[in-house]
């Protein structure tokens, strides 16, 4: 796949998925604008592909559509940027449930409103690919705000996907299983908790920020041009296991 000539947007893009797929990206000859919340991590990006960079905090909605303004005008967009929080149902505080509604849905909201409208007054034609997760499907224990945010991402994926398809602009979700990023390290450290996810993946691991990458760059390209609205599972086979 060959992005020579298209600018792409990637938030989230210092660590794990993020940063594989603006590598992969400018790899393949997009010019990339990152943004991401930790300055050392863009800096880190940039001495390494070029990429022009915005620091912000997702959480703060004035300053994430400040930044997206600023990016703008791109050709492609990636909803990347994502946190999480550990904590039981019984026990989930709501200022946990704020933040992750906050950076993992509102943000990609924000984000999304701007590249549109962009997009549109430019008379062009565009793709999303928001980052969701197979927590959007299932139940895990402890990820009571994650699974909640992510199932948020993949209803606003679908309606993004009927309004903004008219106007010549393409949105899909994917949903990894367990990706081997900072976040994962956080999430799955417990090992009892991490062998028991590993037996129900088919392919019998987790995945790799590139595995991940590649199916965005894949959904953002023209092989995708009849790929629209779909949730899709990039999970080794996790989600028809028995």
């Amino acid at each position: 796949m060959d992005f020579t000539g298209k600018h792409v947007v990637v938030t989230g893009a210092g660590k794990g998925i993020g940063r594989a797929t603006a590598v992969m990206l400018a790899r393949r000859g997009a010019t990339v604008t990152a943004l991401s919340r930790s300055a050392s991590d863009l800096a880190a990006l940039a001495a390494e592909i070029g990429c022009k960079t915005h620091a912000v905090d997702l959480a703060d909605p004035e300053a994430t559509r400040a930044a997206i303004r600023a990016a703008l005008p791109a050709d492609l967009l990636v909803n990347n940027a994502g946190t999480t929080e550990l904590d039981s149902f019984l026990d989930l505080p709501e200022a946990h449930l704020d933040l992750l509604y906050a950076v993992n849905t509102r943000s990609p909201m924000i984000v999304a409103q701007e590249y549109a409208r962009s997009i549109v007054a430019g008379g062009g034609k565009g793709a999303i690919v928001n980052v969701s997760s197979v927590s959007a499907f299932v139940g895990f224990r402890d990820h009571a705000a994650y699974c909640a945010s992510k199932a948020g991402l993949d209803g606003l994926t679908r309606v993004m996907a009927v309004e903004l398809g008219p106007k010549g602009i393409r949105v899909n979700a994917i949903n990894p299983t367990v990706t081997l990023t900072p976040m994962a390290v956080k999430a799955w450290s417990d090992e009892a908790k991490a062998a028991s996810m590993l037996s129900r993946i088919p392919v019998g691991r987790f995945a790799e920020p590139d595995d991940v990458a590649e199916v965005i760059l894949f959904l953002l390209s023209d092989a995708a041009a009849m790929v629209h609205g779909v949730s899709l599972p990039v999970d080794g086979g996790y989600m028809v296991a028995p």
